[in-house]
């Protein structure tokens, strides 16, 4: 027989401290948390909780996979923990007039050999019309721009449609922005219009705009001049 107490540093997710619930593993540095903990740090930063490494440059969801193995072990080593689990989500949902989810279940896959394999695919498919990765580097403000909060999180994959004025929506709405603050978006040299897209940008200013296959985007804060006496 094994003690629990023994096993219990391996089976707990370093974010919350308690036992993994959908135990969810990085494949960069195949450190495991609980699903929604994992998730939820990822909204924040693109690096492991645990390692620091960058898991993803853009997407760190993209390269995250559900630990059934592992899972199954938690649930049969801990007395009750999968019959609390169900019954905690069924109450959630049942409280909110929704209909309960059905858990998914992994579908085989036929190979050239053999008999079918079951494969577990990503927990998150980046869609592909989110074909732009940016960056969006601050370069400062003048004075006069009031108080702002810094972006947390500077890398987002984007619609290559996107146009520089949506760009400029993302940062006023995530920085807090005054209205009578100008936001300048700056390509390599170039100052950017609201009208052109980020596809079109990309293909007019070349290799130099790019970096590690990043759309490079300096932004700065300005006083407008209609507010200039």
């Amino acid at each position: 027989m094994i003690n629990l107490a023994e096993l219990t540093p391996y089976i707990l997710c370093s974010i919350c401290k308690g036992y993994f619930i959908d135990a969810t593993t990085i494949t960069e540095c195949l450190h495991t948390f609980c699903k929604s903990c994992i998730v939820r740090h990822f909204y924040y930063s693109n690096r492991c909780p645990k390692c620091n490494i960058v898991v993803h440059q853009t997407q760190p969801l993209y390269n995250i996979r559900l630990d059934r193995q592992l899972q199954d072990i938690v649930y049969k080593l801990v007395v009750n923990l999968e019959e609390r689990e169900k019954k905690q989500m069924h109450d959630f949902y049942k409280e909110r007039g929704l209909e309960v989810p059905k858990p998914a279940v992994p579908q085989p896959v036929r190979v050239s050999r053999g008999r079918p394999r079951k494969v577990l695919g990503s927990v998150f498919r980046i869609p592909p019309e989110l074909d732009i990765s940016i960056v969006l580097e601050f370069i400062g403000a003048n004075e006069g721009t009031g108080n702002f909060k810094p972006l947390e999180k500077k890398f987002v994959r984007v619609s290559g449609e996107a146009t520089i004025g949506h760009v400029e929506k993302f940062l006023r709405r995530k920085m807090d922005l005054d209205p009578t603050c100008q936001i300048d978006i700056i390509c390599g040299d170039h100052l950017l219009e609201h009208y052109q897209t980020l596809r079109e940008i990309r293909q007019a200013i070349g290799d130099s705009a790019v970096q590690d296959g990043l759309l490079v985007l300096h932004y700065g804060l300005v006083v407008s001049p209609l507010n200039v006496t």
